[in-house]
Order: C-alpha cells, then sequence, then structure tokens
C-alpha cells in the first residue's frame, strides 16, 4: 500500500529532477510530497508556484502507477485545496506522454490549452487545471 510523506528536505526534488531530467532548481521553492511503497520511494510530487489562496502547479513523478491510491490523491488534493487554500491547480504534460494525459483526465484535471514548442526539445505540452469545486478527492 502507498503512503505519502511530506519531506521539507532536497529528497523529493531531486528525485523528481533526475526522472524528469531536469535541473533541480526549476521546482524550488516547493512542497515535496514522497510516495513510498514501503520503504522503495516510488514518486514524488512537487507543490510549487504557490500562491496561497490562489493558485498552484503540480509535477509529478513515479515509477509506479501503484502510487494513485485514494488514499493518497485525497491527500494531495486535501494539501491543494485546503492546507494551501488554492481555488484552482495546474500541471504541464507533454503531447507525447499521452499515458500522464489520460491519467490527470481521470484525476479530474480539464485541457485548458497547447503550448506550442514549450519544452526545451520543441515539444508541445497541454496545460491541464482543476477548480476546487471540481475535485472530486476532496
Amino acid at each position: 500500500m502507498s503512503k505519502v510523506r511530506v519531506l521539507c528536505d532536497e529528497t523529493v526534488v531531486n528525485y523528481v529532477a533526475k526522472g524528469l531530467k531536469d535541473d533541480v532548481r526549476e521546482y524550488l521553492p516547493c512542497l515535496g510530497l514522497a510516495i513510498y511503497e514501503d520503504t522503495k520511494l516510488i514518486g514524488g510530487i512537487l507543490i510549487n508556484d504557490i500562491r496561497p489562496e490562489r493558485d498552484c502547479w503540480l509535477t509529478i513523478y513515479t515509477e509506479s502507477p501503484k502510487w494513485a491510491t485514494k488514499q493518497v490523491l485525497k491527500y494531495v488534493f486535501t494539501v491543494v485545496f485546503v492546507t494551501i487554500g488554492a481555488k484552482r491547480c495546474s500541471v504541464f504534460v507533454s503531447e507525447s506522454n499521452q499515458k500522464s494525459h489520460n491519467m490527470c483526465l481521470r484525476l479530474g484535471f480539464k485541457d485548458e490549452g497547447l503550448l506550442r514548442e514549450y519544452r526545451d526539445n520543441g515539444e508541445n505540452c497541454y496545460v491541464m487545471g482543476m477548480l476546487k469545486q471540481e475535485c472530486i478527492w476532496l
């Protein structure tokens, strides 16, 4: 069973940045949520660009689909919409990453636009958002 731990050090930030092949500095400052299966780190969620009582961005990297339990999702969206008090949260998803795009749709995110040639490699990127009143996890 997956469990969430809130980490205030760079463990989860380094894990996510390495998995996405990004520079860790792109995500700081942020709140990192680490997802473990037993003692193995299987996923990380970074909540960054936080504007309390307004919005934030999520960056998710996982090595296993087992991260997305109801318990974990409820915890993540409670942090976003209750603790931070955001009215909305957003994610970027590369156009070629159909699995992630479909997963975000199942989580309740809506397509809000397509940023053309947004990624460093020239790839297009979806902008997806979720409003608090649309969140099925609260």
